[in-house]
């Protein structure tokens, strides 16, 4: 019987293991992760932006701000009759909230097993001992002092390279920048 995980890995190493091999430094692999983060930012970008109705979201964004400003007015000056009103609608804005999440929630649905599949393949592969050096003050701004003792606090042990990260906040970092770009390269009207 064939293992299908074995053959998934087979399949991602032969994706991306030529990609480890170009890259620059073998050792420590951040251009392939960061190739990795654009690949994944493309496809979930792609998925969000045919899978979701761009215009319906907006539209419930903005029917939600309205509702919410109108609400917070009628709280200000005491509108009891207002309040009444506006809570009766509340129903209504629920039914639109939900239907924001079931429709946000499509394209992860699409793009959930993928990206985890990808994951695992990092973890295992070479890309786990990588550690990028930053710059003192983007070692700041991403708060990595946080996540370095959050790491420890649940792994145990400590960071032992000054402005050190691991593969997964590079990821993280580049996986956000990317997916900004794309946002704006296919057309949203909004950020996340």
């Amino acid at each position: 019987m064939a293992d299908p995980m074995g053959m998934v890995y087979g399949a991602l190493n032969a994706i991306f293991n030529p990609l480890l091999a170009m890259d620059p430094n073998p050792t420590n692999p951040a251009l392939t992760v960061l190739i990795i983060a654009f690949i994944v930012s493309l496809i979930t970008t792609i998925a969000n932006k045919y899978l979701v109705d761009q215009d319906e979201m907006n539209a419930i964004q903005e029917r939600n701000k309205a509702y919410q400003k109108e609400l917070r007015d009628a709280q200000k000056r005491g509108d009891g009759k207002k309040m009444a009103e506006l809570q009766a609608k509340q129903a209504d804005m629920m039914k639109d909230q939900s239907a924001m999440m079931s429709n946000q929630f499509k394209p992860m649905l699409v793009t959930f097993v993928p990206i985890i599949l990808i994951f695992f393949w990092m973890r295992s592969s070479a890309i786990s001992s990588m550690v990028v050096t930053l710059p003192s003050t983007v070692y700041w701004i991403t708060l990595t002092p946080f996540w370095h003792a959050l790491g420890g606090f649940i792994y145990g042990g400590k960071a032992t390279i000054p402005f050190g990260i691991g593969w997964l906040l590079w990821y993280m970092i580049c996986t956000f920048g990317m997916s900004q770009i794309l946002r704006k390269f296919l057309g949203f009207k909004q950020g996340f």
